[in-house]
């Protein structure tokens, strides 16, 4: 376990407010094996193009490494490479952004081969990035002249040798792709019906209730990588294959999204999907615009879709206050015979879409 201080810049937006992403930060930097030893805000109009946070916080947040003895100082924004180097200059620990803490948690978490060549293709692809960064920021320092010795020339090396492993790593997921698509289409007399919604809503335990499976399933975020399919049962001569996919959320790294496309294929040949949502949180609202947000992006706004509830055992016989949802309990088995009955009928409202390719 690496001792942590966690840092956030708050620009004091109504519509994003800082509280929730940052307990849900915490939350992903535990499961990548931090222990949280302090925690330091800082509230400005704008970041700093320098630092993120200012020169005078950054000093700050040297001086609480220092006192408080931590190895990482986890960043809940973003950085970019100029920001990283500042904050490297005078805070005597390693600077870890937000990015950089999912792709840690998913390469913790990756099981299969399939999960741990998407892990590095993203790890590599956010490596890039901060490299094509820093060779731009060399560019405008040394105008070329004087600024084409060594440092420059590992760069271009690393450049190359990362261009050339994600070139092998997309043919390998290349591959993956086809297998998949050979598969489903062996299997495509029953509908496919994927779960989906934010991470640690309780899709794994929902599907384990429904097929009386074994899935994994841990109280953390991205438990769930790989894709784990199940026969359920809705009625008699009535089944359908239900998938379990990589959980969402807010401003899920764009590399991610790439790498996981072999994963997320499955949800645009799903018949239906089935949102799923945690009735005890108190921030579930921002937590459905994420994952409606990259739906959208996806290409899936026109897929039919059931809303769930899941975890109304934790509301102790409130109401759920959706009146379009289904209110299931995972735990107890409360509401699963009316999901059955929804999947059922939306299933087979749909032959063609269940039926196709």
């Amino acid at each position: 376990m690496q001792r942590g201080l966690v840092v956030a810049l708050d620009l004091d937006d109504p519509q994003r407010p800082l509280e929730p992403e940052l307990e849900e930060f915490e939350a992903l930097a535990r499961a990548a094996g931090a222990t949280i030893m302090g925690r330091i805000v800082q509230r400005r109009k704008a970041p700093d193009p320098a630092t993120l946070v200012g020169s005078g916080k950054a000093l700050e947040i040297a001086e609480a490494a220092r006192d408080l003895g931590v190895d990482v100082v986890l960043v809940l924004n973003d950085l970019r490479p100029r920001q990283r180097k500042s904050l490297e200059r005078v805070i005597p620990a390693a600077i870890v952004d937000r990015t950089m803490v999912i792709l840690d948690v998913f390469a913790r978490h990756a099981r299969s081969r399939e999960g741990k060549l998407q892990v590095e293709l993203a790890q590599l692809r956010y490596r890039q990035s901060n490299l094509i960064g820093a060779g731009a920021e060399l560019s405008r320092l040394g105008g070329g002249i004087g600024s084409r010795g060594p440092g420059e020339t590992k760069l271009e090396t690393d450049r190359r040798r990362i261009a050339q492993r994600i070139s092998v790593l997309r043919k390998h997921l290349d591959d993956v792709r086809r297998q998949r698509a050979t598969r489903r289409s062996a299997n495509r007399a029953e509908p496919l019906v994927a779960l989906v919604g934010y991470t640690n809503v309780g899709k794994s335990s929902l599907l384990n209730a429904l097929a009386r499976s074994d899935a994994f399933v841990a109280d953390q975020p991205f438990a769930t990588l790989d894709p784990t399919v199940r026969r359920v049962y809705l009625a008699p001569d009535r089944y359908v294959r239900m998938v379990d996919t990589v959980g969402f959320i807010t401003d899920l790294p764009k590399d991610l999204v790439a790498a996981f496309l072999a994963t997320l294929e499955e949800l645009q040949d799903a018949s239906l999907l089935i949102h799923v949502m945690d009735a005890s949180s108190s921030d579930r609202e921002r937590q459905r615009r994420a994952v409606e947000a990259l739906l959208h992006e996806l290409g899936l706004d026109q897929k039919p879709r059931l809303l769930v509830l899941n975890k109304t055992d934790k509301l102790h016989g409130d109401n759920p206050g959706d009146p379009d949802a289904i209110a299931v309990s995972a735990k107890t088995g409360t509401g699963l015979e009316a999901l059955r009955s929804a999947t059922l009928r939306m299933t087979t409202l749909h032959p063609l879409r269940a039926a196709r390719r």
